[in-house]
């Protein structure tokens, strides 16, 4: 039997400890433990997956500030499911959010800083942007309505169409743009979570947040349905868009 990397292992070990220190200071019910752990367990086995998919037999100094954000966003998770059976304290989610998102600056100049940048961990900070957003965005629909939801599951959608459309997985050129755009996502939700301001002006700002990823995505796919008939492609599920 192959053995189980460390870094994963004691990613699940950490998110344990964070839902203990959660549950004693702010409350946890048991759905949001067993959301917790749930996320925990799934981000162990993904990540393992991954790293022998790649190759890899230990994490790199920016992956595992991308792992800190990950277990971040397993409290997020955790709190947002307890959200919908009792209140939660609203400080300590944005509070949490906040961090993660702060983080998400840093992971990519580890990499090049120390020369460690790879597909991998490309991947993994993609993953990892894009589940907090799609966390976040099922936390603000209530107040804001279902649409908001599309922020988070438009880049799960594009990865479903990758699967019935093959040129969808072409191979794009690089934007940081990209990476732009899922920032003011996480911002935007963020400060919607935190309900400082006045509901119009958060409904605005979520609007255009989900304009600029419209556009972002829109972007994409039509450079690539005009390259379809000669672009090579890459696996189902791998796309550029998906890494970018």
């Amino acid at each position: 039997m192959p053995s189980v990397s460390p870094g994963p292992v004691i990613g699940l070990i950490v998110q344990f400890t964070l839902l203990v220190v959660l549950a004693s200071t702010t409350g946890l019910s048991s759905v949001g433990w067993l959301a917790g752990i749930a996320y925990g367990i799934g981000l162990c086995m993904l990540v393992e997956r991954a790293m022998r998919t790649a190759r890899r037999g230990a994490l790199g100094p920016a992956d595992r500030v991308t792992l800190t954000r990950a277990l971040l966003t397993g409290c997020v998770t955790a709190l947002v499911v307890d959200a919908f059976t009792r209140d939660i304290a609203v400080p300590v989610l944005v509070g949490v959010t906040a961090v993660a998102l702060v983080l998400d600056a840093v992971d990519g100049r580890v990499a090049r800083g120390t020369g460690t940048d790879s597909a991998f961990g490309a991947r993994f900070d993609m993953e990892v942007d894009a589940f907090l957003i799609l966390v976040l965005s099922v936390y603000a629909a209530p107040r804001f309505g279902a649409w908001v939801l599309a922020i988070g599951a438009m880049r799960y959608a594009y990865v479903a169409a990758t699967w019935v459309l093959p040129w969808l997985r072409g191979r794009l050129f690089p934007r940081y743009w990209r990476k732009v755009v899922a920032a003011i996502q996480g911002i935007t939700l963020a400060v919607a979570a935190a309900g400082l301001l006045p509901r119009p002006a958060v409904t605005v700002a979520l609007a255009a947040a989900l304009a600029l990823l419209t556009e972002s995505f829109g972007r994409d796919v039509v450079w690539l349905w005009q390259r379809r008939a000669d672009a090579p492609v890459v696996a189902a599920g791998q796309s550029e868009r998906v890494r970018a």
